[in-house]
């Protein structure tokens, strides 16, 4: 039976084949040291959790909500722009809380792309924004991003050589997957880029509040004139290791704001008004739970990078984001970042991300998230270390299996 016509766009998942030999593992008793996706393990703040339980108890909550986020919750999330950014929004207008910043660009791509419209996307990059567009009939035009150097200065080039040309440039800082932030100029570049070549910018910045310098990671809208043109993607879930909640928003121009409610007003009610209640809890209240969570993440970092060091494997130090984006081993980076990662599962009880699975740029590289504790991850470092140590028994009896399978 022929597949339908979205889902012959869509690819084999490239992160399944991982996944089955984790759960086959697991299986038959392996301790997994899981770094493989990013799902936040620390408990949701005590306050947010006591709001959402008391608002559940009011009869009426089970009731439909609003599409777009309930009044309480968009004037929480505009007060939130305000004070980090600087920025004012207008929650009736600037401001749509969505079921996660995923579903919010999904649903951004169904309201902006007509079939053959392309788009810019960087690569490596969380697939949904490659994805979203790819199901909703777009054509990607994929621009290398392994700095985001290397990103601006090819958006000029894929304007050129696009047709027909571009109408979206996804941007998306703190970076999933590479872990890298960018600064006020990098935006400003990005809308002047933008207004230069009629693009609209959606902005991805779920990672906002997850950085570990004195610099906190800007918002697009701070750059004059952004709201023009852009909007940005913003999310509860790591920022208070809420991510089961599926809390987001999208902000700034009022065009795409009320497309992106209008398409959701045929598609959903909005969140379960309790947990739209906790939210905002989470946004107007104490704040303390977000340098606390980040502290968590960023000791995390430091004892990963240096017991990693030590045991063989130089990890690059994220200055932000939950995650590590590190080259692969050198004596494997031959066989590329699906083989490694099934290799150190299989070998070490350690998962990860493999590289290609965010882009054909991606390949030789791989993510791991910060979502094992300190002694968890001490404890991989050291499986690392025999893995790494045994390399080459490791990859020699891979090629004799491989052999035999040709045969």
């Amino acid at each position: 039976m022929t597949d339908f016509h979205k889902i012959r766009r869509l690819p084999p998942y490239v992160f399944e084949e991982v996944n089955r030999l984790k759960a086959r593992l697991r299986a038959d008793g392996v301790d997994i040291i899981d770094f493989g996706m990013g799902n936040p393990d620390m408990p949701t703040p005590k306050h947010i959790v006591d709001k959402l339980i008391e608002t559940a108890r009011d009869p009426k909550s089970g009731r439909y909500s609003a599409s777009k986020g309930i009044i309480g919750l968009r004037r929480a999330m505009a007060g939130y722009y305000e004070r980090r950014f600087g920025v004012k929004l207008d929650p009736e207008t600037e401001v749509v809380a969505t079921l996660g910043s995923k579903e919010g660009f999904a649903n951004l791509a169904q309201a902006l792309t007509a079939p053959g419209d392309t788009v810019i996307c960087p690569n490596p990059a969380y697939p949904i924004h490659a994805y979203g567009f790819i199901m909703a009939g777009g054509v990607i035009r994929h621009v290398p991003a392994l700095t985001p150097e290397e990103y601006l200065s090819g958006i000029p080039r894929a304007v050129k050589h696009s047709a027909p040309a571009p109408s979206v440039l996804i941007v998306s800082y703190p970076s999933n997957p590479t872990a890298q932030s960018v600064d006020l100029d990098f935006y400003k570049e990005v809308i002047r880029l933008a207004k230069k070549h009629d693009l609209l910018v959606l902005s991805d910045v779920a990672y906002s509040e997850i950085y570990f310098d004195d610099n906190p990671p800007p918002s697009i809208l701070q750059v004059e004139g952004a709201k023009d043109v852009a909007v940005e993607i913003n999310s509860l879930s790591k920022t208070y290791a809420m991510a089961g909640w599926r809390v987001g928003m999208v902000v700034g121009n009022a065009r795409l704001c009320a497309a992106l409610a209008r398409v959701k007003s045929y598609l959903d009610y909005g969140n379960f008004t309790p947990i739209q209640v906790a939210a905002a809890a989470a946004l107007n209240g104490p704040q303390d739970c977000v340098a606390e969570i980040r502290a968590i993440y960023k000791s995390r970092r430091d004892v990963l990078i240096s017991s990693m060091k030590r045991a063989g494997w130089d990890i690059p130090s994220p200055p932000a984001s939950m995650f590590a984006w590190t080259p692969l081993p050198e004596a494997y980076r031959e066989i590329g970042s699906m083989a490694f990662a099934k290799l150190l599962i299989e070998h070490a009880g350690v998962a990860v991300a493999p590289g290609a699975g965010f882009g054909e740029y991606g390949e030789g590289f791989v993510r791991i998230g910060l979502v094992e504790n300190e002694h968890r991850i001490r404890q991989a470092a050291r499986n690392v270390k025999k893995f790494l140590d045994q390399s080459g028994q490791i990859l020699s009896a891979r090629r004799d299996l491989l052999a035999e399978a040709a045969q």
